[in-house]
């Protein structure tokens, strides 16, 4: 495979482009900071088609990444294939309000064709090419300039061994008839709304205390301007306020500004700086939250001590079937899933839908309500289909 030297100018990037947009698929990864800002920082790209490979700087100078960009979100004859891809693709989203189209991400497809639960990458070349990679310069800091050639072998590896690899997972899925199971889940990967930043909707990430309508309008009101404020000085939110925080000043609102200085988790500061003044102003302005917002009370009946039960026989049902298909349980089913099916939730739940439902759904259902029940044979815990659901009082443990 021709490598190239890191690519610090327009021109070099649109000829390497021009040539890639013919590719059947370009393997792509990035490597970013964002410990100490709001926005990612990119500070490199790698990209390979499996014949060639190079790394871009978009830190240089002379570089303007739209020919990259249109490659990645523009030309949807060329597949993207990526590793755990997720935050790369955010990054592409900010820049570009677009995601790659289309798309393939490794580890979600490792769960479709062995047990493996979001293998690594280190992991993933291991066991698909017999190579030990060498994590020393995973967590340098790839903003500095001049790179290492250290750093810039390390970077390049990522997609010189993912395009190894990529034909040999697809050949595999191929196989095994389960390219179909992912198409769901790439297409998450790449939906937009999974990156487009609603200020007005991150309240739902806090954990609120309690459903009261003002508590839980304040806290959707706090967690907007944190966002907003994030944004303007591109700190992360945490810095202006942790989230335990937040929803303690939701819950128990100060009345004066002075009275922020006694909250656990700022700064004395905060009683007479701008930035105590805005959240007093927010706070003055929340109303309670409308009923139409209020979020849905859990479906069905607590779990209690017989409902988590049900659910531990649910997880066993899983490994099982897991270790069945030889996928990974996480493919199939979540654990929250398991409990709200054993508490009686059976609408808007993914494993009670498609390929999920016809592999592990409808015997999960069958168990919940006695139709199925477990049995040891020779050595082995295997699945009984009962033909009167009464039997299951017999039958379970």
């Amino acid at each position: 495979m021709k490598i190239h030297s890191l690519i610090t100018d327009t021109a070099a990037l649109r000829d390497l482009c021009d040539r890639f947009s013919q590719a059947d698929f370009v393997a792509v990864d990035t490597e970013f900071m964002r410990e100490s800002t709001y926005w990612p920082l990119l500070c490199l790209v790698q990209i390979s088609d499996g014949n060639e490979a190079a790394a871009i700087d978009p830190l240089a100078d002379d570089i303007d990444l739209s020919p990259l960009l249109d490659l990645l979100t523009t030309n949807h004859d060329v597949l993207k294939v990526f590793h755990a891809g997720g935050q790369d693709v955010e990054i592409i989203y900010n820049l570009t309000q677009k995601t790659p189209q289309p798309i393939f991400d490794t580890q979600i497809a490792s769960m479709a064709i062995s047990q493996a639960e979001q293998i690594g990458y280190s992991s993933l070349v291991e066991s698909w090419l017999n190579i030990d990679v060498d994590k020393g310069a995973r967590f340098t800091d790839w903003s500095r300039r001049p790179l290492s050639d250290r750093q810039l072998e390390y970077a390049i590896g990522d997609v010189t061994h993912l395009a190894r690899i990529f034909p040999r997972m697809l050949d595999r899925l191929m196989e095994t008839g389960r390219g179909e199971w992912l198409n769901q889940e790439m297409e998450k990967l790449a939906d937009p709304a999974r990156y487009a930043i609603d200020p007005d909707a991150q309240w739902h990430r806090i954990r609120a205390q309690g459903r009261k309508p003002d508590v839980l309008g304040r806290l959707k009101a706090l967690a907007a301007w944190r966002e907003l404020e994030a944004q303007d000085k591109d700190i992360p939110r945490g810095r202006i306020m942790r989230d335990e925080t937040l929803a303690d000043i939701a819950a128990h609102p100060p009345r004066q500004q002075a009275e922020l200085a006694k909250v656990r988790g700022l700064s004395n500061g905060w009683k007479d700086n701008d930035i105590g003044e805005r959240l007093m102003q927010v706070l003055a302005t929340a109303g309670p939250l409308p009923a139409a917002e209020m979020p849905e009370r859990k479906n069905g009946a607590p779990l209690g001590r017989e409902g988590a039960l049900v659910a531990d026989l649910l997880k066993l049902l899983l490994k099982i079937r897991s270790r069945e298909l030889d996928v990974a349980s996480r493919l199939l089913a979540r654990s929250d899933d398991l409990e709200n099916l054993a508490a009686g939730v059976r609408r808007n739940m993914p494993l009670l839908e498609g390929w999920r439902y016809e592999q592990f759904g409808k015997d999960a259902v069958d168990l919940v309500e006695g139709r199925l029940a477990f049995a040891v044979t020779d050595g082995k815990m295997t699945m009984t289909r009962l033909g009167d659901p009464s039997q299951a009082d017999a039958i379970a443990p």
